[in-house]
């Protein structure tokens, strides 16, 4: 039966308690110490932070390669903009917090990997009232990168879709640390042997993957994207069609599902993937079930972009 710990015997039991994961995160930031540390198994957030127990609370990840972090500023804007959606004013400027999230990468010393960056109601209370929180909270997060096979771009992947509806609007638009539909979705891929899965809105049109969102190459050549009513407005997706701009037609509507079927190409666009083609969708082949050309061309943009415009740590 468990006792009543003291401050020294929990601490101890604490460090020495193995942690699943520990290897993957490299190091991490917390505000409130306003320090940062190695070591993974003090990487905690208070239970009582309503970003834990209420959702409530916004977060962005990055990713960086050869020492340079892509889309940094991209992401902080969106973070901010969240922020403001929900009332949630952050505890420092973005300007330093941008330069935390860069100290961040530099302490971990790796090359490659992922940043986490959270921003959180804070600590207080188990209520659902903010106000017993006296200020926000914020976590930085250094972890491993997600390297996929080659051969998922070489080969595409397949796609099914999910039998959860996209989140309504305002929540879809907001990148929130309630992922729990998000979750559901990669649950509903694994059970189903799927890679991924592409969720829809009320009205049957499509919306997004479970972190991703997905554009249609139609018979005219034009790629055509979600109006994203009920879908996150990616940075990569967004920055692959500002790169793009100058080779291709796109358009904003809404997309059914049989325009998937009968696509040239539908394309998936994320922080790992870039861009990635799925060739088959419930079962069936999109088009002559290989990665298209103007999924290639996005990665390549994508992949030059970082190289030469990915900000250096």
């Amino acid at each position: 039966m468990a006792h009543v710990a003291g401050t020294r015997e929990y601490l101890d039991k604490l460090i020495f308690l193995p942690r699943p994961g520990e290897e993957n995160v490299f190091a991490f930031y917390d505000h409130r110490l306003e320090m940062f540390c190695k070591d993974p198994r003090m990487m905690l957030i208070p239970l009582d932070d309503h970003m834990i127990h209420r959702g409530d609370g916004v977060f962005e990840t990055v990713k960086y390669l050869g020492r340079k972090v892509y889309q940094l500023e991209a992401h902080l804007e969106r973070m901010e903009k969240n922020c403001k959606a929900i009332f949630m004013p952050p505890l420092l400027p973005w300007s330093e917090i941008k330069e935390l999230v860069l100290e961040t990468a530099r302490v971990g010393g790796r090359d490659e990997g992922y940043l986490s960056i959270f921003v959180g109601r804070g600590p207080g209370g188990f209520s659902i009232d903010y106000r017993e929180c006296p200020r926000p909270s914020l976590y930085i997060v250094s972890r491993k990168f997600n390297h996929l096979p080659e051969s998922m771009w070489e080969k595409g992947v397949r796609a099914c879709k999910s039998g959860h509806p996209a989140k309504p609007s305002f929540m879809a638009r907001i990148k929130s640390v309630n992922y729990l539909p998000n979750v559901l979705m990669k649950k509903e891929s694994v059970d189903k042997g799927c890679d991924f899965v592409l969720c829809f809105d009320q009205h049957g049109f499509l919306a997004e993957g479970c972190i991703e969102n997905v554009v249609v190459v139609d018979q005219d050549g034009r790629i055509l994207v979600p109006e994203l009513k009920n879908a996150l407005p990616g940075t990569t997706l967004m920055r692959a069609l500002e790169l793009i701009k100058d080779e291709m037609t796109f358009v904003f509507r809404p997309i059914s599902e049989e325009e998937i079927y009968e696509a040239r190409e539908v394309i998936l666009l994320g922080t790992t993937l870039d861009a990635m083609s799925i060739v088959r969708y419930n079962g069936k082949p999109i088009h002559d079930v290989r990665p298209g050309p103007v999924s290639r061309r996005m990665r390549e943009l994508l992949v030059r972009d970082l190289e030469e415009n990915g900000e250096k740590f």
